[in-house]
């Protein structure tokens, strides 16, 4: 022992940083590691934990979930009313993003959706004649991913609105997504004035037409080349899609020209899509459904299969725990604001295109795209380093979707609850900011973290249904 404190010592310090800022003060040489508890400490999730890590039923399932994943084909194959695309859509029926919330617990922004879409279907006459229908009872609510779709911030879809129908040409399951508005007053951001339900209205009246018509003369858009693509292009998309939405309307150029549609009507709608850089979006949202879908529903499964949020609550599902939510309170957002408004204006954080980054792109993908820091917040660096991060919480890459600015490798996908609960890293997702009050719209964009309490209350629950 005299040997070691006769010499010169060199420091490794685990824990509180605080302890190696005091030797670095003195002039010792010290590496501060940064380590967190797994857990956050939380012995009994960290126990299940450790019961979890390695377990062969485990690694099994996993391999089975991810595979699944990468297999996908998701191909958009027709677009119509949500009435008709969604099974078991009847009535006076309202979907919204995020995990399950009343009416009284809901939102502004997705409050102002909601009016906006009874407005919209011309179930009340005035905005407040719909919040009194909405909140005396006469809607049924339900998030819209128990019927199979998404869509982005509110993510309210009404019967009569268009939605996209994805199908999955490896495992035939269907997954479906609005038609993205552009930015700005819309409603997916709580908006509802006269533009935006007079533009909701030709959505439905001239764009679903002509849309439809010009898809029912292909044999469907393969849509993961497109993703693929725009990867390679400067795109993530999810808040950006400028590339995406050119290789669509490529694609789709020469049906419409030749759908049948009146002239004006095809003009019209070429016009939307070339105008509206987010009109992708919606799209990839869908096809990131789908093939999330297809790793669903495997027993013992840590893969994460959505991340959503309602703007009031954060909730995440597993492949192997069934129709479980998990959730905790939505985290603020880290951002850049429009000229006029701040964080004291921002809703907390809302929407289901954060199934992007649940499936492998959005803010894993970041380091494709590092001009989304433009809008987002932060530098090139750190779209390099949020994007390296997230291999460390993730089953794999998906080797269809490459980073050039990380020599071609697939981005990191297949989220692994036991991953994100070890290492402390949390899901990193680039999102919107909706004003906090209905009516209003955008204010603004920026990086939010998923919350921890999402993540050991999933591996907790799973470990209790294998019996740990």
């Amino acid at each position: 022992m005299g040997g070691l404190f006769g010499g010169r010592l060199r420091v490794v310090n685990v824990g509180l940083t605080a302890f190696a800022e005091s030797i670095a003060l003195a002039g010792g040489p010290v590496v501060d590691v940064d380590w967190t508890p797994p857990a956050l400490g939380d012995a009994r999730v960290g126990r299940k934990l450790a019961a979890l890590t390695g377990a062969p039923e485990v690694e099994s399932a996993n391999r089975q979930a991810f595979e699944r994943y990468l297999a996908s084909r998701p191909i958009l194959q027709a677009i119509a009313p949500a009435g008709e695309a969604l099974a078991g859509m009847g009535g006076r029926t309202v979907l919204h993003a995020g995990p399950p919330v009343d009416w009284q617990d809901m939102c502004g922004p997705m409050r102002g959706a909601i009016i906006g879409a009874v407005l919209y279907e011309g179930w009340a006459g005035d905005g407040a004649a719909a919040e009194a229908l909405a909140a005396g009872g006469g809607i049924a609510f339900a998030p819209s991913h128990h019927y199979a779709c998404v869509g982005p911030m509110a993510g309210v879809v009404s019967p009569s609105m268009p939605v996209w129908v994805v199908a999955d040409a490896e495992y035939g399951g269907q997954a479906h997504a609005t038609i993205n508005e552009g930015l700005g007053r819309v409603l997916r951001f709580g908006a509802y004035d006269g533009q935006v339900l007079a533009r909701l209205r030709w959505m439905a009246d001239v764009l679903m037409p002509v849309l439809h018509a010009a898809l029912a003369r292909t044999d469907g858009v393969e849509v993961k080349p497109i993703m693929a693509q725009a990867l390679q292009m400067g795109d993530e998309v999810h808040n950006r899609n400028t590339a995406a939405t050119a290789l669509l309307l490529k694609a789709l150029l020469p049906a419409l020209l030749e759908c049948g549609r009146p002239a004006d009507d095809v003009a019209d709608a070429v016009r939307f899509i070339a105008g509206n850089d987010h009109f992708f979006l919606n799209l990839s949202m869908a096809a990131c459904k789908a093939m999330l879908d297809a790793a669903e529903g495997i027993a013992g499964s840590s893969m994460v299969t959505a991340m959503a949020r309602n703007g009031v609550e954060f909730g995440i599902r597993l492949s192997g725990t069934g129709d479980r939510w998990f959730t905790a309170p939505a985290p603020p957002i880290d951002g850049l604001y429009f000229p006029g408004f701040g964080p004291e204006d921002a809703n907390p954080d809302l929407g289901y295109s954060a199934i992007t980054e649940t499936a492998g792109v959005g803010g894993f993908a970041m380091a494709a795209a590092p001009a989304i820091v433009q809008f987002v917040g932060g530098s090139a660096a750190d779209a390099l380093a949020n994007s390296r991060e997230m291999a460390h919480i993730t089953l794999g890459r998906n080797p269809a979707l490459q980073i050039p600015a990380l020599d071609f490798a697939g981005t990191p996908a297949g989220i692994d609850a036991r991953g994100v609960v070890d290492t402390g890293i949390l899901p990193v997702i680039n999102t919107g900011i909706a004003h906090r009050d209905a009516g209003v719209g955008q204010v603004g964009a920026g990086i939010v973290r998923a919350p921890m309490a999402c993540f050991t209350q999933a591996l907790a629950a799973l470990a209790d249904a294998m019996g740990v």
